[in-house]
Order: structure tokens, then C-alpha cells, then sequence
């Protein structure tokens, strides 16, 4: 089982930036692909982007394409979502997970979670 953990949420105003961390522990940790989804007050999950074990391929939901940039460092067993020009909406809490499923271009479901993490929350002010 891997166990996940996220940091790096915080309070920024509107075109901020902020950089979330997901440090994965327990039995391969870097060998999962992984995405980030996030959960808004009231809203449904989210997904937001994934990448492949390797690093070789990602993707980004459409609301954040061109903001968000998602990275791993399996040598440190980290996966990271550099978040720019940040907007009120973007206001969730924020979950890494590894999945089970995941090739280029695949759009990630709840169904395809493996670990997840306590989330981190992330609040953007206008």
C-alpha cells in the first residue's frame, strides 16, 4: 500500500502561484502513474492532471491547461503541480492519488484510484 502526502496548499490572491507536493511512502511508490484532482465546497471531484510513472506523459483538464504544470522526481518520490496565474475558482481542496489505469490521453476516474492522500487546501481571493 502507498501512503500519500500532500503539502503545499495555502492563501494567495488572484494571478498567484503556488507549488503542491505529493511525497509518496510504502511499496513502489514511484512506479504509479498519478494524478491530482481537486474537491470545491459543494462540487463534485474534479480530476485536474496526471502523469505517467515515468514522467513521459501528462495531461491537464481543459479549467486548468496552460496554468498548471504537473512533474515527478521519483528519485525523491515526489510528484508536484506548479499552479499559476491562479483564479477564486480554483479554490479546492487539492488530492493527489495514484492510479491504476493510465496511458497517454486517458482522462483518470475515481474508478481508478489506487492511494490517496488527506488533500491540502488551496483558496484564491480576488
Amino acid at each position: 500500500q502507498v501512503q500519500l502526502r500532500e503539502s503545499g496548499g495555502g492563501s494567495v490572491q488572484a494571478g498567484g502561484s503556488l507549488r503542491l507536493s505529493c511525497v509518496a511512502s510504502g511499496a513502489t511508490g514511484s512506479s504509479n502513474a498519478m494524478g491530482w484532482f481537486r474537491q470545491a465546497p459543494g462540487k463534485e471531484l474534479e480530476w485536474i492532471s496526471a502523469i505517467s510513472w515515468n514522467g513521459k506523459y501528462t495531461n491537464y483538464a481543459p479549467s486548468v491547461k496552460g496554468r498548471f504544470t504537473i512533474s515527478r522526481d521519483n528519485a525523491k518520490n515526489t510528484v508536484y503541480l506548479q499552479m499559476n496565474s491562479l483564479k477564486p475558482e480554483d479554490t479546492a481542496v487539492y488530492f493527489c492519488v495514484t492510479l491504476r489505469i493510465y496511458y497517454s490521453g486517458y482522462v483518470p476516474s475515481t474508478a481508478d484510484f489506487g492511494s490517496w492522500g488527506q488533500g491540502t487546501q488551496v483558496t484564491v481571493s480576488s
